[in-house]
């Protein structure tokens, strides 16, 4: 799958940065648990039919089908699962994953303004959305469409030895690269992270590297300390958000969702071991750019929040979309975001009011 992702960004030519590296990573995350070349390739296919169609560059749909893979179990749910003869599952299998991949890109672009880029799986929401429309079709034929757990255990310890030593690899490389300092890297976490924030274009190669490597550290050491097993959901979740490194998560962001996540598990007494858990801390730092522009507590505060509301989106598509926690990601941004900017609003307005006014300002103003 990461072969194929890269086959096709270099058929496009597009220039690497921190979006295609993160959803490089991605696809490669969820290798592990629901993608494969059969399921996604159809999808691949409708994105960049889509940019044939309308004109535009390859490259510019090149997003879309990357990331529009989370659409994959749709195209393998209509082939294998509805009760069609085998030559017509792939047929219509194909064909619905086509029509996926083909409406992605513009309903991508349209879905940003929904969430106003603070939720950095964006393709994860559109994707949830068009997930929900082809499970009402299915569903209204009288097919069960249902969310399918298949979970592996008794990994962690080659896992770990895995990921530490690939991190290590990673920080030890930036850091060579940064001259053995950490250098750039306090600039780096002042981003909010809101879309689009490509930290190769604005803090360079060497300091995203670090920063990847030091998220790596931390989620893997998040499931760990929490006693989850380090399976296919939660390698996905591990890698995407080292992948996200490269565009729009960092350490300052991040914590405060993971932690926001943890607490309203531990309130509300879940199994903080269960896998479902352990990815919707990982795959929640998808808001992480909410706590990048608004503080510590009101990341946290996402964090609870995004808890609550992925635990009951699955069942909207069925487990068909991949990215369930962008999908809820996308609502906790676009219910808090509008509040926030309000409440700031007040607060700028207020403070206006309580500032003095220079009198020479007055009479410039006046004269003008």
């Amino acid at each position: 799958m990461t072969a194929h992702s890269i086959g096709i960004i270099r058929l496009t030519r597009a220039k690497v940065n921190g979006p295609i590296i993160a959803a490089v990573f991605t696809v490669a995350a969820f290798s592990f648990f629901g993608k494969n070349l059969y399921n996604s390739m159809p999808i691949v296919l409708g994105a960049f039919a889509y940019a044939r169609v309308t004109e535009v560059p390859a490259e510019k749909s090149l997003l879309a089908a990357l990331f529009g893979t989370a659409l994959g179990p749709l195209v393998s749910e209509v082939t294998f699962n509805i009760g069609l003869p085998l030559p017509l599952g792939i047929f219509y299998g194909y064909l619905v994953g086509f029509v996926a991949g083909f409406i992605l890109p513009p309903l991508a672009k349209h879905f940003v303004g929904f969430t106003k880029g603070f939720s950095v799986y964006n393709v994860g929401f559109t994707s949830g959305i068009v997930g929900t429309i082809f499970t009402s079709l299915l569903r209204s034929t009288g097919r069960d469409i249902e969310p399918v757990s298949m979970i592996s255990s008794g990994n962690n310890q080659p896992f770990t030895i895995i990921f530490f030593t690939l991190f290590t690899l990673m920080l030890v490389g930036g850091l060579y690269l940064n001259s053995w300092t950490l250098n750039g890297y306090g600039a780096l976490i002042k981003h909010s992270g809101q879309l689009s924030t490509d930290f190769l274009t604005t803090n360079g190669f060497s300091v995203t590297l670090i920063n990847m490597a030091l998220l790596g550290f931390v989620s893997t050491f998040y499931v760990l300390f929490h006693g989850g097993e380090i399976n296919g959901p939660a390698i996905g979740g591990i890698l995407t958000v080292v992948g996200f490194g490269a565009f729009g998560k960092h350490l300052r962001n991040v914590l405060p969702i993971l932690i926001g996540v943890t607490l309203m598990g531990y309130i509300n007494g879940y199994d903080m071991s269960a896998t479902s858990v352990v990815i919707a801390r990982l795959f929640g730092t998808t808001i992480a750019p909410i706590a990048g522009r608004y503080g510590t507590l009101i990341g946290i505060l996402a964090g609870a929040l995004h808890l609550s509301v992925v635990s009951n989106t699955g069942y909207l598509h069925g487990g068909i979309n991949l990215y369930n926690n962008g999908f809820a990601g996308g609502f906790v941004a676009a219910i808090m975001i509008p509040l926030l900017e309000a409440i700031q609003y007040q607060q700028q307005k207020r403070r206006q009011l309580r500032e003095p006014v220079d009198p020479a300002e007055e009479i410039r103003v006046e004269e003008r």
